[in-house]
């Protein structure tokens, strides 16, 4: 039986639940997290979840800037983990994920090789499947591509938004990273290639991959919809009396409404608040104006003075 000696890195929360459950299993020797960051008006200095996690529990912190500086590469030495594993944070250099003796994991929020990338969680509910889960792989000099050791399969309910669905591949994450390390540690950590068959990936969110486009079947919208909340929403443009304003969409629902219209034109009354797709009529459910608190369409409508004419920009 191998001893362990692990070195946790991550940043956001996601990663937190991770970290907790390795520790209450073995020994960590240090946490590598990302700097701090200034936010807010007053530009006062964040904390990572994982370092807020580190500091109450007395664990070893470091925050390099560079992971090729000589002066962590001397920090690495001083700890000598014999196992890293990496749960949400950056790629890292070659010097650092070939250092443990035993390697360095990922836990990966997909169904490897299926939604390489940035934002996995996010592209599962946008393009409407019906099963995620996790992965654990060795790290190689590639981006997800590694060696796959585990995975753990997770139905997708017809409910969950990116929110909902982050929160249940966290736990499900947390008990596959645990499951790895303990096959490590026995000398079961038996991998297989990874299948090039042309895999679906999960790029980075942008404004532009974002954007509500009217134009779709309805389906597809509510997805983008779901697959956006709470971070970081979907949006459009509603032409207002010819003046555009970018509005944030929470929350929408497929409507039983029939009449002919072209896409992006509205109906609005004093109970709903609807906009034509390409198939279908869609009724928008919660909302948010630039620089204002996001409303539920109840107490959207109560206060709105609706404008001789409004569509929203397919």
């Amino acid at each position: 039986m191998r001893e362990l000696r692990i070195l946790f890195m991550g940043t956001p929360d996601f990663a937190v639940k991770t970290l907790k459950s390795i520790r209450d299993n073995f020994e960590v020797c240090g946490v590598v997290t990302a700097p701090d960051k200034p936010a807010g008006r007053g530009r006062k200095l964040n904390k990572s979840a994982v370092k807020v996690y580190a500091e109450a529990n007395n664990l070893k912190i470091l925050q390099p800037t560079n992971l090729k500086s000589e002066k962590f590469q001397n920090e690495l030495k001083c700890l000598n983990p014999n196992l890293i594993v990496v749960v949400a944070f950056r790629m890292l250099p070659k010097q650092v994920w070939n250092f443990p003796k035993y390697g360095t994991f990922n836990i990966h929020a997909s169904l490897l090789p299926e939604y390489r990338g940035a934002a996995p969680i996010n592209w599962v509910v946008i393009n409407g499947e019906h099963k995620t889960g996790v992965t654990s792989f060795f790290i190689d000099d590639k981006i997800d591509t590694g060696e796959i050791i585990k995975q753990k399969e997770i139905l997708i309910s017809t409910d969950d938004t990116a929110g909902s669905l982050h929160d249940k591949l966290m736990h499900l994450g947390a008990e596959l990273a645990v499951e790895t390390c303990k096959a490590i540690q026995s000398e079961q950590d038996n991998t297989t290639k990874q299948p090039e068959l042309n895999p679906k990936q999960a790029p980075k969110l942008t404004k532009e991959n974002t954007q509500i486009d009217w134009n779709k079947p309805s389906e597809d919208i509510i997805n983008l919809v779901k697959g956006l909340n709470p971070y970081p929403i979907s949006w459009t443009i509603f032409n207002e009396d010819g003046y555009e304003k970018s509005v944030k969409i929470l929350e929408l629902s497929k409507s039983d409404e029939i009449i002919k219209a072209e896409p992006g034109e509205v109906i609005l009354n004093k109970k709903q608040f609807l906009v034509k797709t390409k198939d279908h009529w869609v009724e928008i459910k919660k909302l948010k104006y630039p620089g204002k608190k996001a409303l539920h369409i109840k107490d959207f409508l109560n206060g709105y003075n609706s404008p001789d004419q409004l569509k929203l920009n397919a």
